[in-house]
């Protein structure tokens, strides 16, 4: 059930706004972030002189977008645990290296769907 208060075109605006504060902070407090948006603006220019057709574009450009949404997911559980506490806890490292893990996991599958459509 929705919460009450802002619905429709309103409701939308201020999410809208809510997403822009959240890639503002990503950008000034996440190098990561910065590094891979740096990587897509690359590769996008890239996929689409490579891609042979428009699926083997939107895969290439999905992939590497894919990274961009789970480094900001991974941003999120990082300041989660950030606010919790800053004394050193087991699971809270934990939450972070599977954060991190995520990460390099959607890398590493770019990486194979770019290896695969351009020399498979």
């Amino acid at each position: 059930m929705a919460k009450p208060g802002k619905i429709g075109l309103i409701r939308v605006m201020h999410a809208m706004r809510y997403s822009v504060q959240g890639i503002k902070a990503e950008w000034q407090h996440e190098a990561a972030f910065r590094q891979e948006v740096w990587l897509f603006v690359v590769a996008l220019p890239l996929a689409l002189w490579l891609g042979d057709t428009a699926l083997e574009k939107a895969l290439m450009i999905f992939v590497v977008g894919l990274v961009l949404v789970v480094e900001t997911i991974n941003s999120s559980i990082e300041a989660i645990v950030d606010r919790i506490s800053d004394e050193k806890h087991e699971l809270s490292g934990r939450a972070k290296d599977l954060g991190s893990a995520a990460v390099m996991l959607t890398l590493g599958l770019a990486a194979v769907v770019w290896l695969f459509l351009l020399f498979g």
